[in-house]
């Protein structure tokens, strides 16, 4: 399926329109395009006046494939220009491990001509690789966020909808670039027209760009106990250095019968089967989304050695951390990531 999308060069010269480059990655999802594109041209309809224009880029050669698909005709990146307002790179798939140098000296370019950049979903990695993030704030999707985190720790990364920086917007992707956009409109042309935008998508609540990102840990595993959530998150921000099950039920104010008796009854499971469990998820990011030597996986996700990560792995996913990375290198980069 393929759509064209025009290049209408000649509205550059009009005053008062800004121009915006969309840097499209293969492998990028339909809805963090549409966030991103879809509230600006709202805003010259409901204006009824050009406030925005658009010239859609291609990473790579003439067309750039979403992670469903549906392959856009854009101009090559070679050809593009740089005189722009803005311009929003737009990337899903497994952007830390991406990489194209021709991108890299575009956007670089790009900075040097003062042009803000945009990053929407897994683009703020990318960013950050080219050294575009540098003593900057920024966000990405959540999916993401723990293993950009393990490849620096200058990266001055929120786990954030979304975050503006000067000349820097990141949007974790998804429904938060729509806040985003919202937010831009709202500075460039005032609160009105920027409500108004938000009532056409019926967006009748503009988040803030502290919101958080998903559901709490209530929500995701069902549990209410406060105790026992408690203890959830004692597990999850202490994942390297792991705790004991006494360390956990203290510091969650709970006797460790009473607190395995809580995650039986809610989750099957006892605390310390949940704890390995969280560990090895996590482990399974970094394989996928990091060049992490596995010895550093394991240490990262709490366990003593490569060889007790390896046998705790394999008896779980039935195969090695090993094969699952080789496995996820084989996956086309456009997949399926918001």
């Amino acid at each position: 399926m393929s759509t064209q999308l025009y290049h209408q060069s000649t509205l550059f010269s009009e005053h008062g329109i800004r121009r915006i480059g969309v840097i499209l990655v293969d492998g990028y999802a339909l809805i963090s395009l549409a966030a991103t594109v879809e509230p600006l041209r709202a805003a010259n309809i409901l204006s009824k006046t050009k406030l925005y224009d658009f010239t859609f880029i291609a990473a790579e050669g003439d067309r750039a494939q979403s992670s469903i698909g549906i392959a856009f005709d854009v101009i090559e990146m070679r050809s593009a220009p740089v005189d722009f307002d803005m311009v929003f790179l737009v990337a899903g798939g497994n952007p830390i491990l991406y990489e194209n140098v021709e991108l890299g000296r575009y956007l670089k370019r790009l900075a040097r001509q003062n042009v803000p950049l945009g990053g929407i979903s897994g683009a703020p990695a990318i960013l950050a690789r080219y050294g575009l993030m540098r003593h900057r704030r920024f966000t990405i999707h959540w999916e993401h966020f723990e293993s950009l985190r393990e490849m620096s720790q200058d990266f001055n990364l929120e786990k954030s909808l979304y975050v503006i920086d000067r000349d820097r917007y990141t949007s974790a992707g998804g429904t938060g670039t729509l806040d985003l956009l919202i937010n831009i409109i709202s500075k460039n042309h005032g609160r009105v027209l920027a409500l108004q935008v938000s009532d056409w998508f019926m967006h009748t609540e503009t988040r803030l760009s502290e919101a958080p990102q998903k559901a709490g840990l209530e929500q995701k595993y069902n549990i209410h106990h406060p105790a026992a959530l408690a203890a959830v998150e004692l597990m999850h921000n202490n994942l390297a250095d792991r705790l004991t099950l006494a360390e956990i039920a203290d510091r969650a104010h709970i006797s460790a019968r009473q607190l395995n008796r809580i995650f039986a009854e809610t989750l099957g499971m006892s605390v310390m089967e949940f704890y390995r469990d969280i560990s090895l998820d996590r482990a399974v990011q970094l394989l996928q989304q990091t060049v992490l030597p596995i010895s550093e996986v394991a240490l990262a996700t709490g366990f003593s050695n490569a060889s007790h990560f390896t046998r705790i792995f394999q008896s779980r996913f039935e195969t090695t951390p090993k094969a699952m990375r080789v496995a996820a290198r084989s996956v086309p980069f456009n997949n399926e990531r918001a």
